[in-house]
């Protein structure tokens, strides 16, 4: 169970002597007179809100020039958030910077790929290589630790604000001398530049580092490497300001936990999370629910891989909204429960704190129409009174909860960031690959067989699972490659997919025959892709059908059992689904196609027998309700979750249900449609 008091949670100014949950929500005080303030305190003591996050965009109100600084607000707004027993995760506010910093300085504007400046008059308008705007953002991080590093408010710091929502690929002179700087450090030599970008192709070998250049537009495609080096390098130089930040932080308030929101959701691709969750004290994670058929299971997925990446640990849940986004091309509010459901879902997987964007719903700027705890109606409104009672389930019905852990399930995903760059970029057999799709859809699979799985990133433990699924792990290195080698010879169970294997981390095809070194894992061998065009499906005579893609394998072990055959398509007769058995008990499995919902349910079943992996819940409620499992010294939390727009019936479980669970006339539990539930299991 997580420490009250430890440094990988926030600091409860109040030493409570048990775990508690966060409830809050970012908190923009100065967009309004000072009487709103004390409204705000009262119906933040109404609805249980116990943190916010302040200060976020504040950079031009603390320091309206060069010359002055104006603390006096927000020493005001600490003092009386603390009076009212509300806790302060405070943003060093650098997200932004203000117009007398990009008028007096604008090299540190950023520039785009065609060459054009990025100006002021949204958000996120810096560079994030720029030594012009780092000073001046260590100078406000430095004020800020030295003023309240000792407030009795202070909870923890919040470094910038979703680093790289807006400026991760900057193409400026300042980005091109970082990124030489960065290439000379992973490669040492220009000889060694040039092997790894295969200069030769196109007569591109460099001479001299000066001659060096982010991926610029060019006339034609631009070198694949230089293309995935540039996003590991754009990714890594925020993750820098990230860590020069916290430096500052941590030199001057070494008690006082870090974090930062990370946004791992669908449409966010471009930081990689695995490197960055190793920065801060604790994961913090914003995420936007998918207002369409299947937004709750992809709502699951991304809390499921932040609880990933925080190794199990409780996580934050920083920003998610209460209802309508402003972001979208058409914004529909959330129908009722659904705001209580995506936020117990967040906290099923791990989270210990649930906050929103915003407090309350901003009277004009760009997300005037973005949904907030106290919505433009005020208190008397739907929202605000289904904010008070998750408030109220979180503090009652599931205080327990907090500070327990996420209890490994017996499978995984593997996810890949640097796959998922890699098969984003042109000049590749075909532009519909796409790894969180395909992650995500075996991810639904296993939401429909009824079987609890973890996501995970690359360098996490999953040699400790039974099965792991690893979809469209394109980018493979050798390491890796030993690594899933030996996972399966030691009794594990492996199924990996179409256009894995294929490169390793220079983005250099392995040779020989693909998937490369998973050939004889795989025990098979494939000469050439077929990848099929958008809207067109093949058909396998299991009675299946694939898009997106199609092999032409040759089987080349005697171990290797044929699960399906193509029955049309360009690789009409071959094979499409393998499995081969090793002599250990293990099993490595390939999958050349993008399998219908259906099948590749019914796949996994066999796959998941083959593991002896088996579902924990009822049959009745497999595939209609999802379970999450939370664990501590003494009790299991089971939290089950209706995917289905129906009431569910609950039947055969064991336990006490905490919350969620109404009662039948009949005297039946019933789950309501997308509702939620926790149940506590004793274990011993």
């Amino acid at each position: 169970m997580t420490d009250a008091g430890s440094r990988d949670w926030p600091r409860w100014p109040d030493r409570p002597a048990r775990p508690r949950f966060g409830y809050g929500a970012d908190y923009n005080p100065e967009q309004w007179p000072r009487r709103v303030w004390e409204e705000d305190l009262r119906l933040m003591r109404r609805a249980g809100v116990n943190i916010v996050t302040l200060g976020v965009f504040s950079w031009s109100r603390l320091r309206p020039d060069p010359h002055t600084w104006d603390f006096g607000w927000l020493d005001e707004i600490m003092d009386r958030l603390h009076e009212n027993g509300v806790a302060v995760d405070l943003a060093t506010a650098t997200a932004s910077p203000p117009a007398w910093l990009t008028t007096a300085h604008p090299e540190i504007l950023p520039v785009t790929r065609t060459g054009e400046t990025v100006w002021p008059g949204a958000r996120q308008h810096w560079r994030p290589t720029s030594p012009v705007f780092r000073r001046h953002a260590l100078e406000v991080t430095t004020a800020l630790a030295e003023r309240y590093g000792r407030h009795p408010a202070l909870a923890a710091w919040h470094v910038s604000n979703e680093l790289g929502c807006h400026n991760v690929h900057d193409y400026s002179e300042d980005a091109a001398t970082a990124f030489r700087a960065w290439l000379r450090e992973r490669y040492t030599t220009l000889d060694g530049l040039n092997h790894a970008w295969a200069t030769d192709f196109w007569s591109q070998r460099y001479t001299d580092w000066g001659q060096v250049l982010p991926p610029r537009l060019a006339a034609s495609h631009v070198n694949p490497t230089q293309q995935l080096d540039f996003a590991r390098f754009s990714s890594d130089a925020l993750r820098d300001h990230l860590r020069a930040e916290s430096a500052i932080l941590r030199r001057l308030t070494p008690e006082i936990p870090i974090t930062t929101n990370f946004m791992v959701m669908g449409h966010v691709s471009e930081m990689n999370y695995a490197d960055w969750a190793h920065e801060v004290d604790f994961v913090s994670n914003d995420h936007y629910v998918r207002p369409e058929p299947g937004g709750a299971d992809e709502l699951s997925f991304c809390a499921n891989l932040t609880g990933g990446l925080a190794r199990g640990r409780p996580w934050y849940l920083m920003e998610h909204s209460t209802s309508a986004v402003n972001w979208r091309s058409v914004n529909p509010p959330k129908n009722p429960g659904e705001m209580a459901r995506d936020s117990l879902l967040h906290v099923a997987h791990g989270a210990d704190a649930v906050c929103f964007f915003q407090w309350r719903q901003s009277a004009a700027g760009a997300e005037k129409y973005h949904s907030a705890m106290v919505p433009h109606t005020g208190a008397q409104s739907r929202v605000f009174r289904e904010v008070t009672e998750l408030g109220r389930v979180l503090a009652e019905d599931l205080a327990e909860v907090a500070g327990s852990r996420r209890l490994p399930a017996r499978a995984a995903i593997v996810f890949d960031w640097e796959s998922r760059w890699a098969v984003s970029r042109d000049s590749l057999p075909s532009s519909l690959l796409d790894v969180h799709r395909e992650a995500l859809d075996w991810y639904t699979a296993f939401l429909d067989a009824g079987v609890r799985v973890d996501v995970l990133p690359t360098d996490a433990d999953w040699e400790t699972y039974d099965l792991v699924v690893a979809p469209l792990l394109h980018v493979l290195p050798e390491a890796t490659a030993r690594r899933l080698t030996g996972y399966v010879e030691g009794g594990g169970h492996l199924v990996t997919t179409y256009f894995s294997g294929i490169v390793d981390e220079n983005d250099h095809v392995h040779l020989g025959g693909y998937p490369g070194p998973l050939r004889d894992l795989l025990g098979l061998r494939i000469e050439e892709f077929a990848p099929l065009p958008e809207g067109v499906s093949v058909g396998l005579d299991d009675g299946s059908s694939g898009t997106v893609w199609s092999d032409r394998i040759t089987v080349t072990s005697a171990e290797t059992e044929v699960l399906a055959r193509y029955a049309d398509g360009p690789s009409a007769g071959g094979a499409a689904l393998t499995r081969r058995a090793l002599p250990g008990g293990g099993g490595a499995a390939y999958v050349s196609t993008r399998l219908d919902e259906a099948h590749r349910v019914a796949l996994l079943g066999r796959l998941l027998a083959e593991a002896g992996i088996d579902g924990e819940l009822p049959e009745e409620l497999r595939g209609r309700v999802e379970l999450t499992v939370r664990a501590d010294d003494g009790a299991e939390y089971r939290f089950l979750t209706n995917r289905t727009d129906e009431p569910v019936e609950l039947r055969g479980l064991l336990g006490t249900p905490l919350t969620g669970v109404t009662t039948s006339a009949e005297g039946s539990r019933v789950l309501a449609p997308r509702g939620i539930t926790a149940w506590r299991l004793p274990t011993a």
